[in-house]
């Protein structure tokens, strides 16, 4: 009786200790934004429908506040062409993307009127602060925690890209990331830098 005690005794310890570890494990992995992010959209109609500041469009004023607290209004970026995108830590295609952003686009269009400005979809500050220590990023990033200017821009689906002219007007309006979507993005550019 008492062996049987405490086999039972044993046994309640062992599930309240799995309990226990779960609830951590849900706690430490689970992400409220990625349990419920949006599948890529599968039409034209979907893209078309999902994106606000559309290709001929004046590009959606807006003021951002950078990682190191400094901000950027991008209607004083007038005369430049500037690169908005809109990413999360929590998208793996964002974070692809991001990989190739320093060497690719930043570096190669140094010395341009040119400004690549990421913008942190939907995440607070020690979130982004974390994931550029794991990644080593130096460059300069925006925060956009409440999405307030990514609905400006559209209402979903990241990474997003916004490629605007000199005069403030919105040449590309471009949705996910891949190979030739990248290279597209850096031939437009390009093309958008050489338009004077």
């Amino acid at each position: 009786m008492k062996e049987r005690r405490k086999r039972k005794s044993n046994l309640t310890l062992i599930l309240m200790l799995i309990a226990v570890l779960a609830i951590i494990a849900v706690l430490l992995f689970w992400n409220p934004v990625t349990a419920t992010a949006t599948p890529m959209p599968q039409s034209e109609e979907q893209i078309d429908a999902s994106t606000i500041a559309k290709d001929g469009t004046v590009a959606p004023d807006f003021t951002v506040e950078m990682f190191d607290g400094s901000k950027i209004k991008l209607s004083e970026l007038r005369g430049k062409v500037v690169l908005v995108n809109f990413w999360a830590t929590w998208c793996p295609p964002c974070r692809e993307e991001l990989t190739r952003v320093q060497k690719e686009i930043i570096d190669r269009f140094a010395g341009e009127e040119f400004v690549f400005l990421p913008i942190s979809r939907g995440e607070e500050l020690h979130t982004v602060a974390a994931f550029r220590k794991r990644m080593g990023y130096t460059f300069p990033m925006g925060l956009d925690p409440d999405q307030r200017i990514f609905r400006r821009y559209a209402t979903n689906y990241i990474p997003r890209n916004f490629l605007i002219n000199r005069e403030g007007k919105v040449v590309l309006a471009s949705i996910g990331y891949d190979k030739g979507e990248f290279a597209h993005l850096i031939k437009a550019i390009e093309k958008t830098i050489n338009n004077k």
